[in-house]
């Protein structure tokens, strides 16, 4: 079935790069140096139910000196009582000899305009995405974040960073976001933490009053709390402390991205279902009847 509604200035490596392999034949059939526009002359389709490409591109043999393949004073020195048919018959051999060196380099045109295809399927992960951007932003994200199932859903959100970081409406929906592909769900709270600073400053170091500052090493600061809800019988169980290093992991890289200086991130991971209980009186548990108590 031949395709329709085919752009004039579409590319031909774009084209077939839609195509199944194997469902087309391609003939160079122009002179053209750029394929901006007019790349795709024709498209016909062959008794085996394959279509056939005329690209109006030139072949090798174009961009090679023609004095390789023709004689340089083929139309010199014709007879004069026989110059038309003899002009006729040199003619017929150059066509001859242009069609032969068009079948030489059809294999090597064909093989550069697969080179071409295959260099824009590579280019276009840089091309489409923000890729670029993020290796430059996260050059320095070592291997084992990387390997984080968590921080890789992050990363894609690193060229957006700037506006992000501090806010936390956004954070939340990208975190919200995040643990939603592991049906894993968050709470926001901003929960009063307890510090402890091993090195505290005192008059002595700052040029400041004593009633200024806090004379001791423990301290109450306003902390952005995420309660990670979940429980799974997969993760919470010989898994449960690589569950909790990951989720750390990703606290500290969303820290160092996303998070405004003064501010910290808090993850606490709890479990709200009621425990299992052998007497209860206002919820009742039926045991199996070979269960040992």
């Amino acid at each position: 079935m031949l395709p329709k509604n085919i752009p004039q200035d579409i590319n031909v490596e774009l084209l077939l790069s839609y195509f199944p392999k194997g469902s087309c034949k391609v003939s160079l059939s122009g002179l053209h140096k750029r394929n901006a526009y007019n790349d795709l002359l024709d498209i016909t389709e062959n008794n085996n139910g394959t279509l056939l490409l005329s690209i109006g591109r030139h072949s090798l043999y174009n961009s090679l000196p023609e004095f390789m393949f023709h004689p340089i004073d083929r139309f010199d020195n014709l007879p004069k009582l026989e110059e038309k048919e003899r002009f006729a018959e040199e003619y017929e051999a150059q066509e001859q000899e242009k069609e032969n060196a068009h079948k030489f380099f059809a294999p090597i045109d064909l093989m550069l305009l697969h080179l071409r295809i295959e260099t824009r399927e590579r280019l276009k992960i840089y091309t489409e995405t923000d890729k670029i951007m993020i290796d430059i932003l996260g050059d320095r994200i070592t291997k084992e974040q990387r390997q984080n199932r968590f921080i890789r859903q992050v990363i894609p959100f690193l060229p957006s960073c700037k506006n992000i970081r501090g806010n936390k409406t956004l954070i939340t929906l990208m975190l919200r976001k995040v643990f939603m592909e592991e049906g894993i769900s968050i709470k926001v709270l901003d929960k009063k933490h307890e510090f402890s600073d091993t090195a505290p400053r005192y008059e002595e170091h700052l040029p400041a009053s004593l009633d200024a500052f806090y004379v001791g090493n423990r301290y109450d600061e306003q902390v952005l709390t995420y309660i990670i809800q979940f429980w799974s019988e997969e993760e919470c169980s010989t898994r449960f402390l690589q569950f909790v290093d990951e989720v750390e992991m990703l606290r500290l890289f969303i820290q160092d991205y996303f998070m405004s200086v003064d501010e910290i991130l808090h993850f606490e991971i709890v479990k709200d279902e009621e425990p299992l209980r052998l007497s209860d009186e206002i919820k009742l548990n039926y045991l199996n009847y070979n269960t040992n108590v």
